[in-house]
C-alpha cells in the first residue's frame, strides 16, 4: 500500500507553498457554532426567558445544558481564532492558548459535575449547582478567556499583491 506524498492527511495546509488568506466561510461557520452555544448556555442558565419551567435550583439537566453551551462556545471561539491564522506559521503562544482553553473547559466540567461524581456535598440523586461549583465554573471560564486572548492574531499581514507601488 502506497501512502500519498502528504504525511498528514488531516492538515489542509500541509504541502501548501504560499500562505492562504482568511477563510471567511470558515470563520462564519465557527461563529455560528459559538452563537448556538451561547443560546444553549442562556437556556441552561435562564430557561424562564424561553417560557420553560425553572425549578428552585439549577439541577442536573440544566448543568449538562450549561456545559454543552460552554463547550460549543469554546469550540467555536477557539477554532474561529485559529481560522484567522490560516496556513501561516502559528507562534507557541497560540498552542499554549489552545491548551489553556481546553484546560479551562475541563475545570468547568469537573467542578460543575462534582456532585454527580460524588465529590460534592449533595449525593448523586440530588445533583445541584452550588456556590462552590459555580465559583469553579467561573474560574474555568476565566482560564478559557485567558487562553482565547492568547490565541488572538493582533497583526494581519498585508497582501503585497493588492498594494500598488508608486515610484
Amino acid at each position: 500500500m502506497k501512502f500519498p506524498d502528504r504525511p498528514v492527511l488531516i492538515d489542509p495546509c500541509n504541502g501548501v507553498n504560499k500562505p492562504t488568506g482568511l477563510s471567511k466561510n470558515l470563520i462564519r461557520s465557527w461563529l455560528t457554532v459559538l452563537l448556538v452555544g451561547l443560546i444553549a448556555l442562556v437556556i441552561g442558565l435562564r430557561p424562564d426567558i424561553f417560557g420553560l419551567d425553572r425549578g428552585l435550583y439549577i439541577g442536573f439537566y440544566q448543568i449538562l445544558l450549561i456545559l454543552f453551551g460552554i463547550g460549543l462556545m469554546t469550540l467555536g471561539a477557539s477554532n474561529m481564532l485559529k481560522a484567522f491564522w490560516g496556513c501561516d506559521e502559528k507562534p507557541l503562544l497560540v498552542d499554549i492558548g489552545s491548551r489553556m482553553v481546553a484546560t479551562g473547559y475541563v475545570i468547568c466540567f469537573f467542578t460543575a459535575l462534582a456532585d454527580a461524581f460524588g465529590f460534592g456535598t449533595n449525593p448523586p440523586p440530588e445533583v445541584l449547582l452550588g456556590t462552590l461549583q459555580s465559583r469553579g465554573v467561573i474560574i474555568g471560564m476565566i482560564v478559557i478567556c485567558a487562553g482565547l486572548i492568547m490565541m488572538v492574531r493582533f497583526k494581519i499581514p498585508e497582501d503585497k499583491s493588492l498594494t500598488a507601488t508608486t515610484e
